[in-house]
């Protein structure tokens, strides 16, 4: 009888001795979010967790995180994420907090109302240089013909490296570095008729790493001779009109000259000729006349001619 009063108040002392555990004013203690893991491609990271259900209640969560500075020179101090404090969604964006390629330790609580819960702290520290590299998104137009590739941009830390080759047997792979996205770049003059075809990849000096090389995408050039055919025909007309107009400006010249100053050829009954039979047959004054009318026909003959 001893023995079991003495296992029913050692039972009851627990009891109450968890209740303080359990309860805070009322209300069950807040557990704290689990499975934290990160989701990191082209350097975006993003922590994750499973959240806190709490029915009828909005539960928020503070992220805070940890670098190696922080860990060997500052007594393990933890700093506020930028952008997660008192977040609803289960998942926060860390890229503006992971700005060195060291391993960065992360937590996450949950918060309802005045109730925190305990820390939960990533398993592995995380290292950006994890981060899984896509091939960036491009756009292969043609511009005439000109060769043009447009990248996706994804941000300042990434570059580029293109390789463009003409599609034919034994063709030369060419490879251009891009230093930004978001912008149509002109890779090559192509050839009539012809097919060319480009890749590209990602690289980021920060980590030292790259992506693979994307898909291939090519372009033809076909049936693009009438820009040609209109370029020949366009100088042809500028040599026509290079020789035409001068000779058209000379042929109207011709005409203008003959029309308003045209050639008067003297009938012969104005001719004076040297014979002295018609000297003869004049008398003084006709003589004196004759002569004025040769020397006036003399000038009008000049005039005209």
């Amino acid at each position: 009888m001893v023995l079991t009063e003495i296992w029913t108040s050692l039972i009851m002392w627990f009891f109450y001795a968890l209740i303080p555990c359990l309860l805070t004013g009322g209300v069950a203690i807040l557990p704290a979010p689990q499975n934290l893991s990160v989701r990191s491609t082209n350097m975006k990271h993003l922590l994750m967790w499973s959240p806190v259900i709490m029915p009828g209640e909005t539960v928020y969560y503070s992220v805070e995180y940890q670098g190696e500075y922080e860990s060997l020179y500052t007594s393990h101090i933890w700093i506020p994420s930028s952008w997660c404090s008192l977040t609803e969604g289960p998942e926060c964006d860390v890229t503006d907090d992971i700005t060195a390629t060291v391993p960065y330790s992360l937590r996450v609580r949950a918060t309802l109302g005045s109730q925190s819960s305990a820390w939960s702290t990533l398993t592995h520290p995380f290292n950006r240089n994890s981060t899984i590299l896509t091939p960036p998104g491009m756009e292969v137009t043609k511009d005439g013909f000109h060769l043009v590739i447009e990248l996706e941009d994804l941000g300042p830390q990434f570059e580029f490296r293109v390789a463009y080759w003409r599609r034919e047997p034994g063709a030369k792979e060419h490879v251009k570095t891009v230093s930004s996205g978001g912008i149509p770049l002109y890779l090559v003059t192509m050839e009539p008729g012809a097919a060319y075809c480009v890749k590209a990849q990602t690289f980021v000096k920060a980590i030292g790493r790259r992506s693979a090389f994307s898909q291939a995408e090519c372009v033809e050039v076909q049936g693009e001779v009438l820009p040609l055919a209109l370029a020949l025909f366009a100088f042809v007309g500028f040599m026509l009109i290079f020789v035409a107009v001068p000779l058209s400006v000379w042929k109207m010249g011709q005409l203008l000259r003959y029309s308003c100053c045209p050639v008067v050829v003297i009938p012969d009954t104005l001719k004076v000729t040297n014979s002295p039979q018609k000297l003869i047959s004049c008398r003084k004054e006709e003589v004196d006349a004759c002569a004025m009318t040769a020397v006036l026909s003399e000038e009008l003959f000049r005039t005209w001619t």
